[in-house]
């Protein structure tokens, strides 16, 4: 199953090219589809004894696949990270994965809590201006650099989602950020500062115009907001990590307007190969159209120049593993797909997602039948669009079940939940229309009249084109505007036509991708054969699932019928939403105790 790609031959698109692993101590997985961790900490000895056989062969193998793939670097544990991972002990069982990583030219990185100094017992404080703090800090940094020479650098994730950070102490995140920087920088190390930062509180003030208030909460303006004054302050030796989009990896998001923002500070993008917003390892879903369609924006393809030529200060990538103690490495063989072609792109950002489809199943299933290739680089080409279709189309987003973000809840909403947590603030279906005013002018919705003016963060002629209902592209349609349901589109049919059509085309999509890799049985391992059999026959399902609960949800408000030719629910409204998906018997590693 090892993919060796001849990674020697590719343009090296990005300097820094790295797998984000959000692993925690206990060995769970944060959003992780394949088992459990595969660091296994407690087997790690701390002392001169040696890593376990078995242990070492698997990291070797490991770094063998991320060598081939073209990746250098890895952060080894979750960006929600314990204070524990600075600990000696915990240090020096990282230092014996980097040993095992080294030769294959993997360095190894941790994402680091900006409370340690304060959380390991050391200090009263984390406030980066304080002396003592910068001190604890640069000794650490003495620390690791004594057991793990060639040491990357940290993630930090700081001041989101509750997590400590500067503004805990009135500082900003340059402050903060440039305090790491300068521990790590006698040793060349690099701090890789996340952009993914919202308020923790609703924001209200009764001072301000509703305009005012429609900018502020919107969750994909903040991070604009948050550090596109701060450009040019920070630090050579930091580097702001942004997601693709502007909220957190949805099935489409527009390119987040802060790489067209910043100019004077380095920045890497962050992809998400696990799925957690696209079937997880259940459903296939090929993601290297989508990661296209990023570099697309920036860079034209139409164009001559690469995205490194336009953005010179985008020098890196990171991605989201999608990785796990399965046997298998992703559970879902076909997700292997995406750990590859996250190599490719971070090496060459004009690779086809056509050429990446077929060298991967050309070297994983070690065949070049056309009988087998064709079909499957044409299903794997496909499944992208199809799982937008059947779950979230024209730009509707943010409107998965609660906690799991498996399946589909537009109508979830449990009491004393934060608004923007809510499906309701992302579709603001009324009987009006659907979709989130991001632009500039006022538009129909639930909640007042006011766009949130997101368009606004665009430079042109992206600007223009997003805030204007006629011209934006339709498939960023809702994101962008709030839609009334007898609007005509291009095709001439009404919103609400387009949306129930688009629905039924990704349900037959689903089901055909069943029926080729049926077709496929002489080509596969039986055992491959089956456990991929199941995942498509699970994903048609769900697929179903996705659509009768959405129409029927937005039916309430549209007040229309489905069209003559749309086939009939399979379920009521009632069915879908009394529906829970027990997650904590979901084990992607083992089908067998999924729950249906």
């Amino acid at each position: 199953m090892l993919l060796m790609a001849c990674h020697l031959a590719w343009a090296q698109t990005f300097q820094l090219r790295l797998l984000n692993h959000w692993d925690n101590p206990n060995g769970t997985v944060e959003r992780g589809f394949a088992g459990r961790s595969i660091w296994k900490w407690d087997e790690i000895p701390t002392g001169k004894g040696a890593m376990p056989k078995a242990l070492r062969e698997r990291y070797e193998e490991y770094a063998r696949i991320n060598q081939a793939y073209g990746i250098n670097g890895t952060v080894l544990n979750n960006v929600n990270a314990k204070p524990m991972a600075l600990s000696t002990a915990m240090l020096k069982k990282t230092a014996k994965i980097a040993n095992v990583l080294r030769p294959y030219g993997i360095r190894v990185y941790l994402s680091v809590n900006f409370a340690s100094p304060k959380a390991l017992g050391d200090l009263t404080t984390a406030d980066p201006l304080e002396p003592a703090v910068q001190k604890w800090w640069q000794k650490k940094a003495k620390e690791i650099y004594r057991l793990i020479p060639d040491f990357g650098g940290f993630l930090v994730k700081a001041n989101s989602e509750g997590e400590p950070g500067p503004m805990d102490y009135g500082r900003t995140h340059v402050d903060g950020a440039n305090m790491l920087a300068a521990a790590l920088a006698p040793y060349k190390g690099i701090v890789m500062w996340r952009a993914f930062v919202y308020s923790a509180k609703d924001k209200t003030d009764a001072q301000k115009t509703p305009a005012q208030l429609a900018y502020e909460g919107d969750r994909a303006n903040q991070a604009y907001e948050e550090f596109v004054h701060f450009d040019g302050q920070f630090a050579d030796n930091v580097i702001i990590q942004i997601k693709n989009g502007p909220i957190d990896f949805q099935p489409r998001e527009p390119v987040s307007p802060l790489f067209f923002a910043l100019k004077k500070t380095k920045m890497m993008v962050e992809f998400q190969i696990t799925q957690e917003y696209t079937g997880e390892s259940v459903h296939t879903c090929f993601l290297a159209p989508m990661w296209r369609e990023f570099f697309d924006t920036l860079a034209p393809a139409s164009g001559q120049a690469s995205v490194t030529d336009l953005y010179p200060n985008l020098i890196g990538i990171a991605g989201v593993a999608n990785i796990g103690d399965s046997p298998n490495w992703t559970a879902n063989d076909l997700a292997m797909a995406n750990w590859y072609a996250f190599g490719r792109l971070a090496n060459d950002a004009k690779a086809s997602s056509k050429n990446i489809a077929q060298t991967f199943l050309h070297d994983y299933y070690h065949t070049s039948d056309p009988r087998f290739i064709n079909p499957m680089t044409q299903l794997l080409l496909r499944s992208r669009e199809a799982v937008v279709d059947y779950m979230m189309p024209l730009g509707l987003h943010h409107i998965f079940a609660g906690g799991h973000h498996y399946g589909p809840e537009p109508w979830y909403a449990p009491r004393g939940t934060r608004e923007d947590w809510l499906p309701r603030f992302y579709h603001r279906a009324d009987s009006i229309g659907v979709g989130f005013n991001r632009s500039s002018h006022n538009e129909p919705c639930l909640k007042g009249d006011a766009g949130s003016n997101n368009a606004g963060q665009y430079p042109e002629p992206l600007r223009t084109l997003y805030n204007n209902m006629e011209t934006c592209p339709e498939h960023l349609l809702l994101w962008f505007h709030h839609v009334p349901w007898n609007y005509t589109l291009h095709n001439g049919l009404s919103l609400w036509d387009n949306l129930c059509y688009t629905y039924d085309r990704g349900v037959r999509q689903a089901q055909e991708f069943a029926e080729t890799w049926r077709a496929m049985k002489p080509y596969v391992p039986a055992d491959q054969y089956e456990q991929q059999l199941w995942r498509f026959e699970r994903q048609a399902k769900d697929a179903l699932w996705w659509r009768d609960a959405c129409l029927l949800y937005f039916q309430q408000f549209s007040g229309q019928p489905l069209p003559p030719d749309s086939p009939a629910p399979h379920f009521t409204l009632e069915q879908v939403m009394k529906y829970h998906l027990n997650m904590d018997m979901y084990t992607a590693a083992d089908p067998a105790k999924l729950p249906w």
